[in-house]
């Protein structure tokens, strides 16, 4: 029996974001309940450092550095990107006095739900994509034939691969928001 397009598409997706939230909320609150939440003020440092990290593989996409192998930097960039996401979130906590912070978090949080989304909407597009094709080629049907039937479902398939010139543009309203939010601490910090 073939698993349900919600336990397979849909429930997965939802399940990275609210356990990113979840494993936010319990560290923030075991931070709190070991009277250490202070240490949430300092651990966006590294958060910011491993989603800059993250770049590599976008860097490796457009081709402005040529090492590393795509493949390995793309599972990197998720990961990279998902730790400095959590260690922002658990940076934020539960605070809620610093307007362009938020502004960042709320940012952040929806290029995550971005990425996850392409992620998950490309490797299911490539899937039918890839069922349909064996299947064609299993009727008997010439390479020709199955190019003319799975015509339309490529050109959607490059359609849903161009889903990253909507998360380019997510990607630098975070960048701009953060920026300013360091800009700020570092300007009202009390250097005395």
């Amino acid at each position: 029996m073939r698993p349900r397009l919600f336990t397979r598409e849909v429930l997965p997706f939802y399940a990275a974001i609210l356990g990113l939230v979840a494993a936010t909320l319990l560290a923030d609150g075991l931070l709190h309940w070991l009277e250490a939440d202070w240490v949430g003020r300092y651990v966006g440092i590294p958060g910011v450092l491993l989603i800059l990290g993250s770049f590599g593989y976008s860097l490796r996409k457009r081709k402005l550095i040529s090492v590393g192998d795509p493949t390995h930097l793309l599972r990197a960039h998720e990961a990279m990107a998902w730790a400095g996401c959590f260690l922002v979130l658990v940076h934020a906590g539960i605070h809620f006095n610093a307007i362009l912070g938020w502004l960042a978090v709320g940012a952040m949080m929806i290029n995550v739900a971005s990425g996850l989304t392409g992620r998950h909407l490309l490797k299911r597009a490539r899937r039918r994509l890839d069922e349909a094709n064996a299947t064609l080629r299993g009727r008997g049907l010439s390479e020709a034939e199955v190019a003319d039937r799975l015509y339309w479902d490529s050109l959607t398939f490059d359609v849903v691969k161009q889903w990253r010139i909507v998360h380019f543009p997510i990607t630098l309203a975070f960048a701009v928001l953060a920026l300013a939010h360091i800009a700020a601490i570092l300007l009202l910090w009390g250097w005395k």
